[in-house]
């Protein structure tokens, strides 16, 4: 949107969670509660999103290294960090700023959107909610109708402010940036948590006649933040369920959707299908045609149309072609590739590997930086020797090559194409195309001692 920004406040330690990680670095569904609610944002206002940092600031900086962050070195409050933002935030040449918190997990685009366009024209907004038990969340004071202050939990006094009516502030801010820079220097910490807080500037701002707009959303849980493990545990259901909902009635197929477990940032097409209990968390990319079996954990994986990922596999950063199968047992480090309709079998584990079309690695076997050309076999019980202690190393097998059971191929070293390596065999040396490379001694039989 031009002239206007999103900023993120993602600087508290979230001492309730009893955890050194940074709040919003919480994970709801394999991913961080604040990638949630950056991807809510991205589509409206792509490159204009900033970050406020505090605790763990390199943590959160590390996480999402291509956006721009204004560092609260002190956490004295939202306020302070609206203080701490405002001056990059004008040099950039923003006008009006949208403010949200980085712990809403369940922030969607189409309710920014639905906000914003309320908000439109007013000095200063924002969102509210209404819930049965406000508990620590700040209390909105009307009188007949009109929004008069927002006050926050710990300062609020009946006698002062009137019975609690459940309209409690929900945390996003829209704001002129011309209307609220005379005003943030007039915050005051005198409240009982010694804070600078963004929602005093309500009253700041009605004191000077500007235009103040209360967007109430209802009853709408996706407004809703995290504080504590148990809400968490919470806010990742209520995620669940909404992403599985979505995606039945997209069309894509699940069994035991109950047990199905989906990431915000991950893309399942209509026409996939899904059986639980699995798990597809990231950027995974589930292709139409494409199956996930149960007991199956899928992390920034793409699995291509017509693949077939079954039950116990684990897939981590790989790409299963078109019509490959996986599994079951199977385990795809990062960096694996499997072309159309080549097959991982049982207790196979691939990392660096490059399996071309229509290659085998059907059972029991490791293939670490490794290429395997087309149509090649790999036997059952063979590794590549990638490691050396200090180094790793490729191995490199041609097409329509086979290479026979519980064969150990010491890296650096190719076998061509058309060859074959027979079982049981040590190589050490290249094996050119078409030819037989064989490294064993030869058999014999002995004598047994009886017994005596």
């Amino acid at each position: 949107m031009s002239g206007c920004a999103a900023l993120v406040l993602a600087a508290g330690k979230g001492t309730r969670m009893h955890s050194d990680k940074p709040k919003v670095l919480q994970t709801v569904l394999g991913s961080p509660m604040i990638a949630c609610v950056l991807e809510a944002l991205r589509p409206i206002f792509e490159g204009d999103i900033w970050i406020v940092v505090g605790h763990g600031a390199e943590r959160v900086r590390a996480a999402f290294p291509e956006m721009p962050c204004v560092l609260q070195e002190q956490q004295l409050g939202t306020g302070h960090a609206l203080q701490c933002a405002l001056p990059a935030l004008k040099r950039a040449g923003y006008t009006h700023l949208l403010v949200v918190n980085g712990d809403t997990p369940l922030l969607s685009e189409s309710v920014v959107r639905d906000f914003m366009a309320q908000a439109d024209g007013a000095d200063i907004a924002f969102a509210s909610i209404e819930l049965d038990c406000p508990g620590s969340y700040g209390r909105v004071v009307r009188e007949q109708g009109q929004v008069r202050a927002i006050v926050e939990a710990k300062d609020y006094d009946p006698a002062r402010h009137g019975s609690v009516s459940g309209e409690v502030n929900a945390g996003i801010y829209y704001c002129s940036l011309c209307a609220v820079e005379g005003l943030l220097p007039r915050l005051r910490n005198t409240n009982n948590s010694g804070e600078y807080y963004i929602t005093d500037l309500i009253a700041l701002a009605l004191e000077e006649n500007s235009t103040v707009r209360g967007v109430c959303c209802g009853r709408d849980a996706n407004l809703m933040g995290v504080n504590t493990s148990a809400e968490l545990a919470h806010m990742e259901e209520l995620l669940r369920t909404r992403i599985v909902d979505e995606l039945l009635a997209s069309g894509v197929i699940i069994h035991a959707a109950q047990s199905v477990r989906v990431g915000p940032l991950a893309r399942v097409e209509p026409g996939a299908e899904l059986s639980g209990p699995c798990e597809i968390y990231g950027r995974s990319l589930i292709r139409r045609g494409a199956s996930v079996a149960s007991h199956c954990v899928v992390n920034n994986s793409h699995v291509e149309s017509g693949a077939e990922i079954r039950s116990f596999s684990y897939l981590d950063e790989a790409l299963v072609g078109a019509g490959a199968l996986v599994g079951p047992y199977a385990r795809l480090r990062p960096g694996a590739i499997l072309e159309e309709e080549a097959h991982v079998g049982n207790f196979v584990e691939l990392k660096k590997a490059h399996l071309g079309k229509g290659a085998k690695a059907n059972h029991l076997t490791y293939l670490g930086d490794a290429d395997i050309g087309e149509g090649t076999n790999i036997g059952a019980g063979t590794i590549t020797c990638n490691y050396d202690g200090r180094h790793k190393y490729k191995t490199s097998i041609g097409k329509h090559a086979f290479i026979g059971s519980n064969t150990a191929l010491v890296a650096p070293v190719s076998v061509g194409d058309g060859a074959f390596v027979g079982a049981g065999s040590v190589i050490t040396k290249d094996v050119p195309d078409g030819s037989l490379g064989i490294s064993r001694s030869r058999q014999k039989n002995l004598p047994r001692k009886k017994p005596e």
